[in-house]
């Protein structure tokens, strides 16, 4: 029986009920159980997917002393197995066989667990779920596993530079505080030194789970597709038995920073190239005045990028490219306000007078005062996101709440701190007067400190320095900095107020083709599912030349940057309301994404067109543009080992791509004066293929793209003219020999990264719903399969994964695996030893089995989307790959309906298997730097049938091509 039952409500009513957005159709219930468990039932009748969220009030401060990463590690072992359910990993592999995935992450804290899964087989594994926290197995010889398991990620982890740099802040704090710790974990700590001090790892484990693991300082979140009453009798049925032992949250009181640790600067290396200052100051924490937002008030500020601010200053001296400031690393006992600035080499230079200018911004605003208007815009913007939010998925909805019940009372649960609604200017002032020279911290990472630092942080061996400094040598900074015209930011004109939705009279299933023209061709749907006031435009820009070289394709990067860089004083205050905008390059050229409320997001669209068409190189935006795209080139070389393997296969298979040295080698000789010659000739000859939908009229759709054709088409000198026929780009794939292995050798672009890689691919077919289907089903029966022997049993890495691939309508299959206990040689054996026992599971599979894994492919394809631009984003892919199959899902639904179990098996046998006569297989090497020395000996290894590549480029243009499935765009 559960103690206490809450309902929620849509209003704000002054009552302690759950507040709900008001196009939230979702039922909500907390309830207490007898052991104290508090918990947030969610009913969602229109959910395909079941999910659940347990968050846990203990993290990583709670480790001991001398066992950093326990709590870590426990998050490991506890998803292990239970007493209930002895298999390992049991969970994982259920969820996983009914269309769903499970995860878990420790914090500061605390440590949260969730899972998803299909809505028929919810049941089973909440029951899997609820027995880690009543009796968890943590078997003796699964510890070491996931000692190994916690070791590998942390060597992830270690080159990193975000991860480096949150270190780094930690170790400069009190010795004494928690927040001092490392808290991931690693053979050292959770191995070597407990046994050389004769301390059981186990036994600590368990007592560190009996210590802290209590009902009451538990919170729970249920999200399913049965009413609450049921809901709740299956909750308080599976969850009654976690033991309570009324512990008390720890807690952790005092700042983690005394006054040795403030008004210090601190220089630091990292991995990667460029420049980042981040300007940090201990505050009070939000969370004690949510309601009144004071960080995000004062964030908003200084981090805004319109005429007048920081960033604009900065930006227009060349002295920076990014700006952020916020709130972070908080808890309840204390908090962090930090302003990080990305830096130019110029900005490098000039570090002094950038630290001047941000406090000149900050008493700005003490001098200006709290503004009412201000802080009432930024609560109407809150409140539109918040009551006009999109669905997302059930597993990350519950893991968000079960985060929040710790935080926030019951009503505000769901809100959070997403709504300012209390204007209180006392609490703002006090969180700025502590933004202050007297307790700041400045931390300097630049690649220029190399060999000038004294000091290394322990766990990933940081190189810095660390110097004092003093409020005077600010003051100074602050009165020698440039004169800068700041101000306080202009009315945001871009905030929506009409938010009617729009009854549509057709109700088209899928995309209709509403206008086409020897310009552009405009695919368009109506909302008819999600009912919010919102659209979704993709337009892409097909433009012949863009990637049709290492120049070109750098010169279009450029110009696709310096659009964004132009429009940003601008399109700021359209995505602060709630318009994400964004251009990248495409396949076929460029592409601009709008994405929001549609009330205003036509006048944004036709801001991109106006500077599209209006488009000038300028010198100094373009010398910066280039400064940071030739360090995005040069960052590629940081890249993990997996990410490198993966960027080979791509290049091996696809055609018209460019290796990122080639890229590299010919930016350096591209000036402004290159760019200006090239963007005429780029936009010469285009043609933009449009989707547009969402709360959308056929006839506002219709005069977008018209509106677009006018300004670059129609004019007496058009900036554009239609392709010819000929001039239609298709995206082509390298068809691999039947019957032969590939390989790709290669060292890791990083020396001093010990992690190696490796891909495994097997190419099948082209784009075909019968075969989709029989290797979709392979994935699903193979993908739990392949984490748990080569994971879990075999420990070859953290990073392990089995997912299809799909080139251009080219299906296939990847292992995908980085270790650093063994190389690439060995994972690839070990692969081919897994397909082998994946061929016995197959034949020894029972029909009950296999019918089980179709319902859950079936259950996993029949998942509707939860929001317009999840599906829009399939429509669209639909469109860009040129396949136009609308009902995809529905007739390989059709199709899995008639498969039989033999079929799989004979696909299995001729694509997949160990010497399959139609297998089609590729494997990228990449070597870290302690399996180097083994790279030539697995080249001596590789035979005949095997061919080993030398060179990727001259691979691919030998090969054969796989048609395009997209044919003419404008036919």
């Amino acid at each position: 029986m559960a103690v206490e039952t809450e309902n929620a409500t849509a209003t704000a009513d002054g009552s302690d009920t759950i507040l709900k957005a008001r196009t939230d159709k979702r039922e909500y219930r907390r309830i207490v159980l007898k052991n104290s468990l508090e918990v947030l039932l969610i009913s969602d009748p229109e959910t395909d997917k079941c999910a659940a969220s347990m968050n846990v009030s203990v993290g990583s401060f709670s480790d001991p002393d001398g066992l950093e990463g326990l709590a870590h590690f426990l998050e490991h072992m506890l998803f292990y197995a239970s007493e209930k359910f002895p298999e390992e990993h049991g969970l994982f592999k259920y969820v996983n066989e009914h269309g769903g995935s499970s995860n878990a992450y420790t914090s500061t804290e605390h440590t949260n667990y969730h899972f998803d899964i299909n809505t028929d087989s919810f049941d089973d594994a909440l029951d899997r779920f609820a027995q880690f926290f009543i009796k968890p197995l943590m078997s003796a010889d699964a510890t070491m596993r996931e000692i190994k398991a916690v070791d590998s990620e942390n060597k992830k982890n270690l080159l990193t530079d975000s991860r480096r740099m949150r270190q780094l802040q930690k170790h400069l704090s009190r010795e004494d505080h928690p927040y001092h710790k490392f808290s991931t974990g690693n053979m050292d700590t959770l191995c070597v030194q407990p046994e050389a001090k004769g301390i059981d790892i186990r036994i600590e484990l368990i007592k560190f789970y009996d210590e802290h693991y209590s009902a009451n300082i538990m919170h729970l979140v249920v999200y399913g597709k049965e009413n609450l009453d049921k809901t709740q009798g299956l909750v308080e049925e599976l969850f009654q038995e976690i033991r309570n032992t009324d512990k008390s949250i720890p807690r952790f009181p005092g700042q983690p920073c005394t006054l040795d640790h403030l008004q210090v600067l601190v220089k630091a290396v990292p991995i990667r190239q460029g420049h980042e200052l981040t300007v940090s100051w201990p505050v009070t924490p939000s969370i004690h005045h949510y309601e009144e937002a004071p960080c995000r008030y004062i964030g908003r500020l200084i981090g805004h990028e319109g005429e007048g601010s920081l960033f604009h200053a900065l930006k227009m001296r060349g002295w920076a490219t990014s700006l952020y400031a916020g709130e972070a690393g908080c808890t309840t006992e204390y908090s962090f306000f930090n302003v990080s600035i990305n830096l130019t080499d110029a900005g490098h230079e000039n570090i002094q007078d950038i630290v001047g200018l941000l406090f000149r911004q900050i008493k700005l605003l003490q001098l200006s005062g709290v503004s009412q208007w201000i802080f009432d815009e930024l609560s109407a913007i809150c409140e539109a996101k918040f009551h006009y939010q999109a669905k997302i998925h059930p597993m990350s909805y519950a893991k968000s709440i079960s985060l929040k019940m710790k935080m926030y009372p019951t009503k505000h649960w769901l809100v959070g701190s997403s709504l300012p609604s209390k204007f209180n200017p006392a609490t703002v002032e006090k969180v700025l007067d502590e933004l202050s020279p007297n307790n700041v911290r400045i931390f300097w990472k630049s690649n220029k400190f190399e060999g000038q630092t004294d000091k290394v942080e322990p766990w990933y061996n940081t190189a810095y320095s660390l110097e004092k400094i003093t409020k005077f040598t600010i003051q100074e900074w602050v009165q020698s900095a440039p004169d800068e015209n700041l101000h306080l930011p202009t009315p945001n004109v871009f905030i929506p107020t009409d938010f009617s939705v729009k009854d549509f009279d057709d109700k088209d299933i899928f995309p209709v083709l509403l206008r086409k023209t020897s310009f552009s061709r405009l695919w368009y749907k109506p909302d008819t599912k999600f009912f919010k006031p919102k659209a979704y435009v993709k337009m892409d820009f097909n433009c012949p030349i863009a990637l049709s070289s290492p120049d070109a394709a750098v010169l279009s990067t450029i110009f696709v940057w310096l659009l964004v860089d132009y429009l940003n004083e601008y399109a700021y205050y359209a995505q602060v309301a709630g318009i994400d905008y964004g251009l990248s390059l495409s396949n076929n050229g460029f592409e601009l994404s709008l994405v929001g409320f549609n009330h205003k997001l036509r006048i944004l669209l036709e801001a991109v067109i106006e500077k599209i068409a209006n488009f000038e190189v300028k010198p100094d935006r373009f010398s910066v543009i280039k400064e940071t795209v030739k360090k995005a080139y040069r960052n590629y070389k940081f890249r993990q080992p997996y990410h490198q393997a993966m960027s080979y296969c791509s290049m091996v298979l696809q055609d018209h791509s460019w290796p990122w040295t080639e890229k590299l080698d010919a930016l350096s000789c591209l000036e402004a004066e290159d760019l200006a010659n090239f963007v005429p000739m780029l936009l010469s000859r285009t043609f933009v293929e449009c989707y547009i939908a969402g709360n959308v009229e056929k006839s506002e759709a219709e005069s977008m793209v018209k509106h677009i054709e006018d300004v670059l088409f129609n004019d007496t000198k058009p900036i554009c003219r239609p392709l010819y026929p000929s001039q239609f780009l298709t995206s082509r794939v390298a068809e691999l020999g039947t019957g032969m292995k590939y390989f790709y050798h290669q060292e890791g672009s990083n020396p001093s990264d010990e992690n190696s890689a490796l891909v495994h691919y097997i190419q099948v077919h082209q784009d075909e719903f019968s075969m989709n289907i029989k290797l979709q089903l392979f994935k699903l029966i193979a993908k739990q399969a392949t984490f748990h022997q080569l994971r879990t049993v075999e420990q070859l890495g953290y990073i392990t994964s089995l997912s299809q691939r799909n080139d251009s309508g080219v299906y296939g299959v990847q292992f995908f695996i980085q270790s650093s206990v063994k190389g690439p040689g060995h994972i690839d054996s070990r692969v081919e030893s897994l397909l082998k026992d994946l061929e016995s599971k197959l034949y020894k599979m029972s029909d009950e089995e296999f019918k089980s894994n179709v319902t859950a492919l079936i259950d996993m394809k029949l998942d509707k989307p939860k929001n317009l631009s999840e599906e829009s984003q399939f429509y669209w892919g639909e469109i860009q790959k040129g396949t136009l199959k609308f009902n995809r899902k529905d007739a390989e639904v059709a199709a899995l309906r008639e498969l039989k179990k033999k079929e799989l098996i004979d696909f299995f046998d001729e694509y997949i298997k160990f010497g399959a006569p139609k297998k089609k297989s590729l494997s990228v090497c990449v070597y870290g730097n302690q399996h180097l020395k083994e790279m030539s000996s697995d080249k001596e290894k590789v035979v005949t049938p095997s061919i080993e590549i030398e060179d990727i480029v001259g691979f691919r243009k030998s090969q054969p091509l796989y048609g395009s499935l997209k044919g003419c765009t404008a036919s």
